[in-house]
């Protein structure tokens, strides 16, 4: 993907950023059901905000996401919103995850974030490749 600009109606914008959040206690949850569950509720929620995945890789104790956020939202917003809605839709199709985690709070707090320049090519890279990354 090239450096397009997004429009809104009087702005223009190219904000692009890596970010990496983990399941609470770093637990490896993210698997089988529990991994295709939150990539649709990650998708949803993000085309709900006007967020585009222009990358997504998602390991068993964390996710990566390379994202363009419109700039009427801030990160924290959105990670905010990304990460509440969708522990709240886990643990509504998955009752059992209580056991684990109580009080629905399945995320971590907080999160790594960086603002993607034109080193794109080589973030990208290394969301495809993380599990090499991961096992190396």
């Amino acid at each position: 993907m090239a450096n397009k600009l997004n429009s809104l109606a009087h702005t223009k914008w190219l904000c692009k950023y890596h970010i990496v959040f983990i399941p609470k206690y770093r637990r490896k949850a993210i698997f089988n059901q529990y991994r295709r569950d939150l990539r649709d509720y990650i998708r949803l929620l993000c085309k709900y905000k006007g967020v585009e995945i222009i990358k997504g890789h998602m390991m068993p104790d964390h996710v990566h996401l390379l994202v363009s956020i419109p700039p009427k939202l801030s990160v924290s917003q959105f990670m905010g919103y990304l990460k509440g809605k969708s522990a709240l839709m886990m643990f509504d199709r998955h009752a059992n995850l209580k056991y684990k985690y109580g009080n629905r709070h399945f995320w971590a707090e907080g999160y790594y974030v960086s603002t993607v320049g034109l080193n794109e090519s080589t973030i990208k890279k290394y969301i495809r490749d993380q599990e090499k990354h991961d096992i190396g």
